[in-house]
């Protein structure tokens, strides 16, 4: 086939056929060794390039990516397999770096959450996103767990009344430091600039996106932390409580390193009744009864995360719900302000939007 017939059949191809071009940047966030095997397979989107520098951790990806091609500079990599989407695995503070190279290439960008490191910066990416009409999706494990849809729904629907407290509790053990893998996550982990804090910043991004979800933006935030492993993490909290207060409600949000076990739980509450949400069950609480709430399995297009990002492109629709901009981009501030009130001992108070 000629190159002219070729390319008439990739321009009359439906647009449902089309597949898009991903490339990673960065291997420095642990999350990227589940995603890899996947974008490695090609699908739903086409794997055209890796970009990293450490030769530690490229050595680890060719493990579960021997056909990717590898680059040690990102830029470079951009511009010579023009990638339609980025996942971005690198250090919160430099997401907004990732967002400037991409977003005038017309290159959308996915990053693990949270959407940046500071609210200076997650308002910076709003407007670049907004300027040059790319996506940006904060991925969270919990967006694509069936149970989060379900609980939502029922509080929505009225089931508990009005929904006016939420508790939530993220956490584990803490962070490990053992293997190439772990290593270089660890390190920029643990640094209060790179990361943007501590347990505060790694788990408290999910409870705040949860109180928002439910609850919508708050009227305060009140924080405070305690340094219970300070020979393990010597410059970050490891545990943080945070308290978010409504005009007619209240969140109660903890996240920690030091728990015997994972946690990724959370507790909404009606006048009518509650709801108990884990990775695998909604229970519904109303009184001493309790059932298990139906929970139906997602679409394939919002089941994974590529999937998702690839359906909005080819639809042309925004990113939106627990991995859209305007959500994350109050988490931000939440933290934002989660780090003022530990710094001032008080309560600090949202300005008006």
């Amino acid at each position: 086939m000629s190159r002219l017939a070729l390319a008439f059949v990739t321009l009359t191809l439906p647009l449902a056929a089309q597949q898009y071009k991903i490339a990673v940047i960065g291997l420095v966030h642990s999350h990227v060794w589940g995603h890899l095997p996947r974008m490695a397979s090609n699908q739903p989107a086409q794997l055209v390039g890796i970009a990293e520098p450490n030769p530690e951790l490229v050595a680890e990806a060719k493990k579960l990516a021997p056909q990717a091609t590898f680059y040690s500079d990102y830029r470079q990599m951009l511009e010579q397999a023009k990638p339609d989407i980025v996942w971005a695995f690198v250090e919160n503070n430099r997401h907004l770096e990732i967002v400037q190279a991409c977003a005038p290439r017309k290159i959308h960008v996915m990053f693990e959450k949270p959407l940046a490191a500071s609210y200076k910066d997650a308002l910076a990416i709003e407007r670049l996103a907004r300027q040059h009409g790319i996506q940006v999706m904060t991925n969270y494990q919990m967006a694509w767990w069936p149970t989060q849809y379900a609980a939502h729904d029922l509080a929505s629907s009225g089931a508990l009344g009005k929904v006016w407290r939420l508790h939530g509790i993220v956490g584990h053990g803490g962070p490990g430091s053992s293997g190439v893998r772990n290593k270089y996550f660890f390190q920029w982990l643990t640094d209060p600039v790179k990361n943007g804090a501590g347990a505060l910043v790694d788990f408290g991004c999910y409870n705040a996106l949860w109180a928002l979800w439910y609850l919508g933006r708050p009227r305060s935030v009140f924080a405070q932390v305690n340094h219970l492993q300070p020979d393990r993490f010597p410059k970050v909290e490891d545990n943080a409580t945070i308290v978010l207060t409504y005009p007619d409600g209240v969140a109660l949000l903890e996240g920690s390193w030091d728990l015997p076990r994972s946690f990724q739980d959370l507790e909404v509450f009606g006048r009518q009744g509650s709801l108990y949400v884990t990775r695998d069950r909604v229970e519904l609480r109303k009184g001493k009864d309790a059932e298990q709430a139906p929970v139906k399995p997602l679409p394939p297009e919002r089941a994974e995360p590529i999937a998702y990002m690839v359906n909005c492109v080819r639809n042309s629709q925004p990113v939106e719900g627990m991995v859209g901009l305007p959500l994350n981009v109050q988490v931000v501030e939440i933290m934002d302000a989660a780090k003022e009130s530990i710094r001032s001992g008080r309560a600090v108070r949202l300005a008006a939007r």
